[in-house]
């Protein structure tokens, strides 16, 4: 029986793990926290219950190919939001609920886009052939190289090809004329980590996921039972987990590695290896590889940082939905500036997720949960985070004039995650909420490769290698890798 050392227990690492243990493999996870998860985490206090990362999730059917493959059931449950989320924009005490019901969102658009619905179709109808026409050919395959990347791109419609000349924005421009349109459906893009400024056009095809595909769903007991479940059958079949344990050198011997090296001096020896710490990062951090020198990692493009806030107040909150985005007046300036630009206390946007909502257990009786999140610079962009409460409380107090109801008088619970907190707890580069951006340059092929270049026993899987970031694509990548180790 092979033996798999796993280091990370992020969404790509568990699901990779249960693939290979289901294929007889012994595996044993490396953990550097006290507990699983990764970025996919919860944080509970005082009765307060959190997802610390992500709040909700798209393409359920990734997950259920997990299991297939796996030959066990679903181990979670999970239901579809509807409406997805709720935008609020400031000065207008409007809401607008976005529905995959075409005819209820576009009432919502009358007085502000006129044919919205006419204009929504073609959109989506674009999206949805950008998803049809690129998914199966970019995204869900391995690359041996530039040339068989390129081969397979050129299998791609040629009629998409204006669209990598356009950013997220300008794609969006083309449909809708309203701000209120332009920027509700640029949205998304803030999920890869970037801006719609910055943020090439063929993602648009992510709106199709989002209004026609699959939509988005919340998990029964919230996000971090995805990891319990899928922790619990590992266990379940004989697989090892060891926390507290951060992997700082390793041996090698000719094109094999031999062992990784921990904080407190342990070699842990095995037959493979599956890094799903930061692909870049481990590469130049662990394996001092020149090309992921300190120097050549600041070279490359990183996601934004996230400021994350977990608030318990001691009074229900009726006047939000449980997933909700709030816009300011200043969207298109400052978020063409927010990677870089750290000196102003009104955001573009920031989300807030009413975490109790539908999962009572995660609050005290009579008291709410509520997760924020807003997109900041990372930290090579700003590296003092002394100001935190500042900008903490002018969330808060923003949020509180747009319910009309101040709440910073009924907080009883209060936690704040910088990018500095992001970068110590989770090995980010730098705080990158999301690790390498998927800038042109950094998708398909020239991304980090799932496969070691010197240990022919090594392997790569999560955001910064392939395909990307984002819990389906931690799934997709799982698969990805798994088809490596089988052909090694």
């Amino acid at each position: 029986m092979k033996k798999v050392l796993i280091v990370g227990t992020g969404l790509g690492g568990l699901s990779t793990g249960l693939r290979l243990i289901s294929k007889g493999y012994q595996v044993t996870f490396l953990e550097k926290n006290k507990q699983p998860g990764g970025r996919l985490n919860q944080l509970k206090k005082d009765g307060f219950t959190f997802d610390v990362g992500p709040s909700f999730f798209s393409m359920p059917y990734e997950f259920e190919e997990l299991v297939h493959d796996c030959g066990i059931q679903m181990p979670f449950d999970f239901m579809e939001l509807d409406p997805l989320y709720t935008v609020h924009f400031k000065g207008d005490r409007r809401q607008f609920a976005l529905y995959k019901d075409i005819d209820r969102l576009s009432a919502q658009f009358e007085d502000l886009e006129p044919h919205f619905k006419e204009k929504l179709t073609a959109y989506l109808k674009k999206c949805e052939s950008l998803y049809n026409d690129t998914v199966g050919i970019a995204i869900k395959q391995n690359f041996n190289g530039l040339l068989d990347y390129v081969l397979a791109l050129i299998k791609v419609n040629p009629k998409h090809l204006p669209i990598l000349t356009k950013s997220f924005w300008n794609q969006v421009n083309q449909y809708f004329e309203s701000k209120e349109a332009r920027q509700i459906f640029s949205l998304i893009s803030f999920f890869l980590g970037r801006t719609p400024f910055d943020t090439n056009a063929v993602y648009t095809l992510l709106s199709h996921i989002e209004f026609k595909h699959t939509g988005y769903y919340n998990v029964k007991g919230g996000m971090y039972t995805v990891v319990e479940t899928l922790v619990h059958e590992l266990l379940k079949q004989g697989a090892t987990f060891h926390y507290d344990t951060e992997i700082i050198d390793y041996h090698s011997k000719g094109n094999q590695l031999v062992s990784l090296l921990d904080q407190n001096g342990k070699s842990w020896e095995s037959d493979l290896f599956v890094i799903n710490a930061d692909a870049a990062l481990f590469r130049g951090k662990v394996f001092k590889r020149k090309k992921y020198s300190e120097k050549k990692l600041a070279k490359m493009s990183w996601t934004m940082g996230y400021l994350t806030f977990y608030i318990g107040i001691n009074k229900k909150l009726n006047e939000v939905e449980h997933h909700n985005y709030f816009l300011g007046n200043n969207f298109e300036e400052y978020s063409k500036e927010v990677l870089k630009n750290p000196n102003t206390l009104e955001k573009p946007y920031y989300y807030v997720n009413v975490v109790s909502k539908y999962n009572p257990e995660c609050a005290p009786e009579g008291c709410e949960a509520l997760f924020f999140v807003c997109p900041v610079p990372n930290m090579i962009y700003k590296s003092d985070w002394s100001d935190r409460d500042v900008i903490v409380n002018s969330i808060i107090a923003d949020f509180s004039n747009r319910i009309e109801r101040d709440i910073s008088k009924e907080i009883i619970f209060r936690e704040v995650y910088t990018p500095k907190d992001w970068e110590y707890q989770f090995n980010l580069y730098q705080g990158a909420g999301l690790g390498l951006s998927h800038d042109m340059m950094q998708i398909g092929a020239l991304r980090p490769k799932n496969n070691d270049e010197e240990f022919k026993n090594t392997f790569y899987v999560g955001a910064s290698t392939v395909p990307g970031a984002g819990l389906p694509m931690a799934v997709i990548s799982s698969k990805l890798t798994v088809e490596r180790i089988l052909k090694a």
